[in-house]
């Protein structure tokens, strides 16, 4: 049967018998984490274990240069990711997935992201698309490539306001 001709009961029934390892599964919980981490305050008000946990120890993160959190670009590792966590939380006071899109795999998933962040020094705000392309191994996410839809505008959030 396709998932054409499936009833809507029927595609549920398929959707919940996803492994729970499998890349959408691990990074919903990943994503929680995340805007739970910043939330708290990230580094030093925060627990990073959580966020830990849907890491896979040889992570990739492959971040645009030019954004005021991303650095060089390339975070490696779980010391890697909790560094860029550190500076992305003390950029976004806030971030709220407002709608999320997936497409994919046990290993392989494509995430459109609408976002909405609230800057720390600020209090601007900004909704945004980000694309991610992320690969997931053992249940942990392994690589991720986002992709920012306005780049500048995000930018722009956190750079204050001539008075």
């Amino acid at each position: 049967m396709s998932t054409a001709d499936m009833t809507e009961d029927q595609a549920g029934a398929r959707a919940d018998e996803r492994s729970p390892d499998d890349a959408w599964a691990v990074m919903r919980k990943f994503y929680q984490a995340e805007a739970a981490y910043v939330a708290a305050g990230g580094f030093g008000a925060a627990s990073y274990d959580q966020v830990a946990a849907y890491l896979d120890p040889e992570v990739i993160l492959h971040q645009a240069p030019g954004l005021p959190f991303t650095g060089t670009g390339t975070w490696r590792g779980h010391d890697g990711m909790e560094r860029f966590l550190a500076r992305f939380s003390e950029v976004w006071e806030s971030m709220e997935f407002l709608e999320q899109q997936h497409w994919g795999d046990e290993e392989t998933v494509v995430v459109r992201n609408r976002v909405h962040f609230r800057a720390r020094a600020t209090g601007q705000e900004v909704d945004t698309l980000i694309v991610q392309l992320i690969t997931v191994r053992d249940g942990r996410m392994l690589e991720c490539r986002p992709f920012y839809w306005d780049p500048g505008a995000v930018a722009d959030a956190c750079r204050p306001r001539d008075a």
